[in-house]
């Protein structure tokens, strides 16, 4: 169950939300560019490099959308937040590049197997039915099966801690029968068979001529329950703490703004937004 009192129940819900979550469902898929940081190559004259790929928005942490063919247990509805989340799998370098550039600096692949992370990413959305583009900015955490392990590591306790202060409090009465591991299984039961079936490919991006396991890796796979061991080891869900959201409009050029809203959490105890209108 959640160990986590998240310290900020009384904020509104952010001011984009509603019409970011509304764009989004006008498109036939949602999907956006994730950038994240690597290290440069020996020799750079920086020390970090971009990277990016496109991934599907999940919906927002804590606010699992609804699927018919989902069999696995809901939790109460205790909670919402403003964290876009998508799902990927952990042998892929963006969980990595998370971990690395994250505060705690994980040097080893040990140490970016679990929960955890916090490294800088952007997410870009472009909306053609509206003509948006939307933004955001934040940091990225990584939720894997060791989020409610009898001991909990310093990854686990980081993305409670911080993830936690941007979940509100909707229905305190049901708060103690909140699961961050029904959460993230119930994200798994989401996806289809063959998305499901994804975790259990040959390892991405390496070479077609190396050894792995065969009997159990293989293109194409279909899973259909939730407890697949080996889908299971491999599934992440990572959850992006907006910092700053920018909304804009090229729908009528006449017109065009833009809107950028920052999270401001410096007053104790009157954390918030801010928006400013900018030229686009």
């Amino acid at each position: 169950m959640s160990t986590t009192t998240p310290s900020s129940s009384v904020l509104p819900p952010a001011p984009w939300k509603s019409l970011f979550n509304q764009h989004l469902q006008k498109m036939p898929t949602p999907q956006f560019v994730l950038s994240t940081l690597d290290a440069a190559p020996a020799g750079s004259h920086t020390p970090y490099v971009p990277r990016a790929r496109y991934c599907i928005f999940r919906g927002f942490w804590t606010e699992l959308p609804e699927n018919k063919h989902n069999e696995a247990e809901r939790n109460p509805k205790v909670f919402e937040s403003d964290c876009p989340t998508f799902t990927t799998d952990a042998r892929m370098e963006k969980v990595a590049q998370i971990f690395a550039t994250s505060a705690g600096h994980a040097e080893s692949k040990e140490q970016t197997q679990g929960s955890g992370g916090g490294g800088p990413v952007e997410a870009v959305w472009w909306v053609e039915e509206t003509g948006t583009q939307w933004r955001v900015k934040g940091r990225a955490f990584i939720v894997a099966d060791d989020i409610e392990n009898d001991e909990e590591s310093s990854g686990v306790r980081t993305v409670k801690s911080e993830v936690g202060k941007r979940m509100r409090v909707v229905d305190e009465s049901k708060a103690n029968d909140w699961s961050w591991k029904r959460e993230l299984t119930g994200t798994f039961g989401n996806q289809s068979p063959g998305i499901k079936g994804s975790f259990r490919a040959p390892p991405p991006g390496t070479s077609k001529d190396a050894h792995y396991d065969k009997e159990n890796l293989k293109l194409g796979a279909k899973v259909e329950n939730l407890d697949d061991d080996v889908a299971r080891k491999n599934f992440r869900l990572v959850i992006i703490i907006p910092d700053s959201v920018e909304q804009t409009d090229l729908s009528d050029s006449a017109k065009a703004c833009r809107y950028r809203y920052t999270f401001d959490d410096s007053t104790r105890g009157n954390a918030g937004w801010r928006t400013e209108e900018l030229w686009p």
